[in-house]
């Protein structure tokens, strides 16, 4: 059974950064893509980054130039660094992995 579980979320001030981690199990982190994505309430769901089987990345048009996804194979985890954070970051964020989700991380940018 593949299961994913999201971490790292939480309060951050304006122009601060965290880290998101998604670890995996059941299915290898590296097989195939592993997306993250965010839903604020009343919004559709948006991709914020994306990294392929390969290592290739891609980036959301929100959070492009302040964020980086990378992951670590000894530990099954995908990480989502956002720097820069603004108010309208505030938001679930939840990892994919083929057809599997995360319960997702609350993120909420606020003084």
């Amino acid at each position: 059974q593949v299961q994913l579980v999201e971490s790292g979320g939480g309060l951050v001030q304006p122009g601060g950064s965290l880290r998101l981690s998604c670890a995996a199990s059941g299915r290898a982190v590296s097989s195939e893509n592993v997306q993250w994505y965010r839903q604020a309430p009343g919004k559709g769901r948006e991709l914020v980054a994306v990294i392929g089987h390969r290592g290739t990345t891609l980036y959301g048009d929100s959070v492009k130039g302040r964020s980086t996804i990378s992951r670590d194979n000894a530990t099954n985890t995908v990480h989502l660094r956002i720097n820069n954070l603004k108010p309208g970051d505030t938001t679930i964020y939840c990892c994919g992995l083929g057809i599997y989700w995360g319960q997702g991380a609350q993120v909420t940018v606020s003084s």
